[in-house]
C-alpha cells in the first residue's frame, strides 16, 4: 500500500468514492451534446483574410494614365498600413482596382477602417476628374451557401427576373439571411429609343432629352403650413410612372410650339438590352432560360439551418410567386453537404469507438470495454464543447481533428483500466487502494505520452499564411482532446473500473510484482522473432541497416517522384466549373455559343445531373472564385459553366476524376473558338489565384509582353500543366473621334457636350426613375440610339447636338472628324 500518491494518485483519489465524479460524467456528455448542437455546421473553415476592393475611376483617362494616376498612389498608400500582406492591382480604361489583402487573421472590420481612413486623408492628392473611390470588403461569409435557378420551357429571361426578384424578397426574410443577388435576365426600365431623323428634323439633341426627362420628373417634399389645429404637409412634383407619360414630356420649345418625347423617340415599357445569357440543362435535355438567386448567410450562422429556412420559405411561396410554368431546382447547397459532412463524420466516430470497444471486450473483457465506452464519449464531448466556446464551426476539418484524435485519446484509458485489472488481481490489498495504486503507476508516463503527442502536434497550429488558421483546429482539438482525455483517464475511469471491476477479478497472489503469465501461441511468435534481435548482435544490426535503406528508400520515392505528394487529398465535391475566357472583342452570341456547346457535352457525362451557363456574367462564386475574384467577371467574352454532379453516393468516380476526364473534351471545344477553358474545381484547402502563377516584370511593355510569351510556352511545355492562361489582352478594334476644338466652339459647343452626346447615344444613361410602389427593382429611364442606329460610324456622325444659340448641327459640322483607328 502506497502512501505518497503522485498528482495521479491523488486526483484518482479525490474522485473515486466522491459524488461530483458522476455529476462531472453527465455534465460533461451535456455541454458536449450541447456543443454540437449549437455548433454551426459549415461546408468551409471560418478564416479571417481580409480582402479589400478600391475601385477608383477617372472617366476618359487611358490604362496607363489610370496606373500613374489612379493605381499607384492607391497602391502606396495601402503598403502604409500595418497588416497588408499583398496589393494587386489591374488598370483599364477609365478606371484602377487595387485588390488589398492583410495578413491571415486580421480583423474584417479594423481592416475596412484603416483601409477608408487611408483613403480619406489623401483625398486631397486625388487628381482631377477623379471620382471618390469604392471600398468594397470581401470575406468567406459573402460566399453563397445556397443558389436557387428558375427556368421555364417557355418562359423568357426577363420574366424568370421579374419571378425572382419577388422570390429574392421573400428570402430575405429569413432572419440568418446576410446577402442575396439575381443573375440572369434583364431589369425593366422605360425605352426611349431616340430616332436621329427625327432629332434632326425637330432640331433636338439627345443632351436635351436627358435634361428634359431629369427636369420632368422632379419632385420634393416642398416643407408644411399650419392650418387651425393642423400641421399640412406639402410635396410638389410631377413624378412619371408609365412609358404614357414619358412620352408627353416636353423636350424642348421650337418655334413657339413644345417638341414632344414621343415625337422624336419611340417610349416603351421594356426591358434592359441582353448584356447577358444564363440558361439551365438538365442532363443532355435542351437548354432553356433562366434566371438563378444566390443566398449569403450571415456570420456565425448555422449553414445548415438557413438553408433549410429558405427552402421552406421558398417551398411556403410557391404558390403564391412562382407560376407553374416556372420550376426551380437547388443548384448549390452547401448547408446539406455541411450536414451530410458533420453526420457522416459523426458516424465514424461512433463507429470508431465502437470498434474500440469490442476490441477491448475481445482482450480484455466486457466490463473493461464499458469502461472505455463510457470514457471515450466523455472526452470527445469536452472537446465539441471547446470546439463552440472557441468559436470554432462544425466542418470537414474540425471533425476530421476529432476522427484523428480517437487514436491516440483511447490510450490513457486503455492503460489505466489494464493497470487497475492487474493491481486487483494481485488481491493483497482493498480495493480502492488497489486502483489509486494502478492510476499512480502509470499516471507519470502517461501524462508524459500526452504532452509528447501534443508538443508533436501543436507546431502545426503555427504554420503561416492562409494554411495555417485553415488547419489550425486539428492541433486545437487534437490538443484539448489529450488534455480532456488524461483527466478523464484519472477521474472517470478509476471511478468506473473500480465498481465495474471489484469483485469479479480473481485475485492471483500477493505480490506487487507482475504474476507470471502462461505464454499463448502470439507470445512465442514475438518471442521467436525478438530474441535473435535482442541476442545477436549482427542480427540487430543487419536489422538496424535494413530499417535503414528502407527509410532512404521511401525517402527517394519523393525525389524521383515516385509517388505524388498533396497537403491534403482531394475532396469528393458534387460541383466543379469551367471558366471560359474568350479573345477580347469577341461577341456575346459567339462566346454563348462556346459555352453552351461545352455544357451540351458534358451534360452527357453520367454523373453530370445539370449545368447552367452564364455567359458576360458570373456564376454565383465559390470560396475558390472569392480569393480569384471570380465575381468580377463580366463583358460579352467571358462564360462561366457550373457543373453539378450527383450525390457522392450516387456515382463511383470523385469529382475530381471526373474533372480529369471531361478536361481533354472541354479544351478541344474551347479552342475552336479560341478560348482558354479553365476547369475549377473546389480545392481540398483554402485556395490560391493559381496553382503555379509566373510575375514578369520588365523595364518596358514590348520586353514584358516578349518574356511573358516564353514563360507561357514553358508552362504548355510542362507535363501535368493545364489551362494555361495569361491576362494579356487579345488586339481589339478601336475607332476614335478626334472634337476640331476651333470648329465645335464656332458653332457654339463644347468638347464636353459633344462627347456626352455620342456616350448616351451609344452607352444610354438613367436619365430618371419611374414612380412605383410595387417595383422591386428601380425602373429607370433611358433615352439612347436603336441598335441599327449606332452600328455605323456614319450614324453617329449625323447625330445633332445642341448649341448655345438653340441651334442643331450634325456632330461633322461641329468638328469630329470622320473616326480612325486607334
Amino acid at each position: 500500500m502506497s502512501t505518497s500518491w503522485g498528482i495521479s494518485g491523488r486526483v484518482a483519489k479525490a474522485f473515486l468514492n466522491s459524488k461530483l465524479t458522476p455529476l462531472v460524467t453527465v455534465a460533461s456528455l451535456a455541454v458536449g451534446v450541447l456543443g454540437m448542437l449549437a455548433t454551426p455546421r459549415e461546408e468551409e473553415p471560418q478564416i479571417s483574410v481580409p480582402m479589400i476592393d478600391v475601385i477608383t475611376a477617372m472617366p476618359g483617362a487611358t490604362p496607363s494614365e489610370a496606373e500613374n494616376l489612379l493605381a499607384r498612389p492607391v497602391e502606396q498608400r495601402m503598403m502604409e498600413i500595418p497588416g497588408v500582406d499583398h496589393v494587386y492591382t489591374m488598370s483599364g480604361d477609365g478606371y484602377a482596382m487595387v485588390t488589398v489583402r492583410f495578413k491571415v487573421g486580421e480583423d474584417q472590420e479594423r481592416s475596412v477602417t484603416k483601409v477608408q481612413a487611408k483613403l480619406a486623408g489623401s483625398m486631397d492628392r486625388a487628381p482631377l476628374g477623379a471620382l471618390p473611390p469604392i471600398v468594397k470588403s470581401h470575406s468567406i461569409d459573402d460566399v453563397p451557401v445556397m443558389a436557387l435557378t428558375l427556368h421555364g420551357k417557355d418562359v423568357d429571361a426577363n420574366t424568370l427576373r421579374q419571378v425572382a426578384v419577388h422570390l429574392e424578397d421573400e428570402i430575405r426574410t429569413v432572419p440568418e439571411v446576410a446577402e442575396t443577388f439575381v443573375t440572369g435576365g434583364a431589369p425593366r426600365q422605360i425605352s426611349v429609343q431616340l430616332d436621329a431623323a427625327r432629332l434632326a428634323a425637330a432640331g433636338v439633341s439627345p443632351g436635351e432629352v436627358a435634361m428634359a426627362l431629369r427636369s420632368a420628373n422632379a419632385r420634393l417634399d416642398a416643407g408644411s403650413f399650419t392650418t387651425g389645429d393642423s400641421v399640412v404637409q406639402i410635396a410638389v412634383g410631377a413624378p412619371l410612372t408609365d412609358a404614357r407619360e414619358v412620352g408627353s414630356v416636353v423636350v424642348a420649345t421650337r418655334a413657339g410650339r413644345p417638341v414632344y418625347l414621343r415625337s422624336v423617340a419611340e417610349v416603351r415599357d421594356d426591358f434592359g438590352e441582353v448584356t447577358s445569357y444564363v440558361s439551365h440543362r438538365a442532363g443532355d435535355a435542351a437548354a432553356e432560360a433562366a434566371v438563378t438567386v444566390a443566398v449569403a448567410k450571415r456570420q456565425g450562422a448555422n449553414a445548415t439551418e438557413v438553408t433549410h429556412a429558405v427552402l421552406e420559405r421558398v417551398n411556403q411561396a410557391k404558390g403564391r410567386l412562382l407560376p407553374a410554368s416556372v420550376q426551380l431546382d437547388v443548384t448549390r447547397d452547401y448547408g446539406e453537404t455541411a450536414g451530410e459532412k458533420a453526420q457522416e463524420l459523426i458516424l465514424h466516430l461512433i463507429i470508431a469507438t465502437v470498434s474500440v470497444t469490442l476490441l477491448i471486450w475481445l482482450f480484455l473483457g466486457w466490463r473493461e470495454a464499458l469502461v472505455v465506452l463510457v470514457a471515450v464519449p466523455v472526452t470527445l464531448a469536452l472537446t465539441l464543447f471547446v470546439y463552440y466556446a472557441l468559436g470554432y464551426t462544425l466542418n470537414r476539418i474540425t471533425l476530421f481533428a476529432l476522427i484523428f484524435s480517437i487514436g491516440i485519446l483511447v490510450d490513457d484509458a486503455i492503460v489505466v483500466v489494464e493497470n487497475i485489472y492487474r493491481h486487483l488481481a494481485m488481491g493483497n490489498r482493498p480495493a480502492d487502494v488497489a486502483a489509486i495504486d494502478a492510476v499512480d503507476e502509470v499516471g507519470n508516463p502517461t501524462i508524459l505520452a500526452t504532452f509528447t503527442v501534443i508538443a508533436a502536434i501543436v507546431p502545426m497550429a503555427f504554420v503561416s499564411g492562409m494554411m495555417g488558421p485553415y488547419m489550425r483546429p486539428i492541433p486545437v482539438g487534437a490538443s484539448v482532446a489529450m488534455l480532456a482525455s488524461l483527466a478523464v483517464a484519472f477521474i472517470v475511469t478509476p471511478y468506473m473500473a473500480y465498481r465495474l471491476l471489484k469483485g469479479h477479478v480473481v485475485a492471483g497472489h500477493g505480490s506487487i510484482a507482475h504474476p507470471a503469465e502462461t505464454e499463448t501461441g502470439t507470445g512465442r511468435f514475438y518471442r521467436r522473432i525478438m530474441s535473435p534481435l535482442i541476442e545477436r548482435r549482427g542480427t540487430r544490426f543487419a536489422f538496424y541497416g535494413v530499417v535503414g535503406v528502407l527509410l532512404l528508400g521511401s525517402m527517394a520515392l519523393v525525389g524521383l517522384k515516385a509517388v505524388q505528394v498533396k497537403m491534403l487529398p482531394f475532396d469528393n465535391k458534387s460541383e466543379f466549373q469551367v471558366v471560359l475566357d474568350l479573345p477580347e472583342g469577341t461577341s456575346l452570341e459567339t462566346t454563348n455559343r462556346a459555352a453552351s456547346e461545352i455544357a451540351a457535352y458534358l451534360g452527357t457525362v453520367d454523373e453530370v445531373v445539370s449545368t447552367q451557363v452564364y455567359a458576360g456574367t458570373a456564376a454565383p462564386f465559390n470560396f475558390n472564385g472569392l480569393v480569384r475574384h471570380y465575381f468580377m467577371r463580366s463583358g460579352p467574352n467571358v462564360a462561366d459553366v457550373q457543373v453539378n454532379l450527383a450525390p457522392k453516393h450516387e456515382r463511383d468516380r470523385q469529382s475530381h476524376d471526373i474533372a480529369v476526364a471531361v478536361r481533354p473534351a472541354v479544351d478541344s471545344i474551347a479552342r475552336r473558338y479560341g478560348a482558354s477553358a479553365k476547369v475549377a474545381e473546389i480545392p481540398p484547402g483554402p485556395p490560391v489565384l493559381s496553382t503555379l502563377v509566373a510575375e514578369v516584370y520588365a523595364a518596358d511593355d514590348a520586353a514584358r509582353l516578349e518574356a511573358a510569351t516564353k514563360v507561357k510556352a514553358i508552362f504548355e511545355q510542362t507535363p501535368g500543366v493545364v489551362d494555361v492562361d495569361w491576362t494579356v489582352e487579345s488586339p481589339q478594334h478601336r475607332k476614335t473621334f478626334k472634337v476640331d476644338r476651333v470648329r465645335a466652339a464656332e458653332s457654339g459647343a463644347s468638347v464636353e457636350q459633344l462627347t456626352q452626346t455620342l456616350y448616351l447615344a451609344l452607352s444610354g444613361s438613367s436619365s430618371s426613375l419611374v414612380a412605383s410602389a410595387t417595383a422591386r427593382e428601380a425602373v429607370p429611364i433611358v433615352p439612347r440610339l436603336p441598335e441599327a442606329q449606332r452600328s455605323s460610324v456614319e450614324a453617329l456622325l449625323a447625330l445633332p447636338v445642341a448649341t448655345i444659340w438653340s441651334l442643331t448641327f450634325s456632330a461633322t459640322s461641329m468638328g469630329i472628324e470622320n473616326a480612325r483607328p486607334w
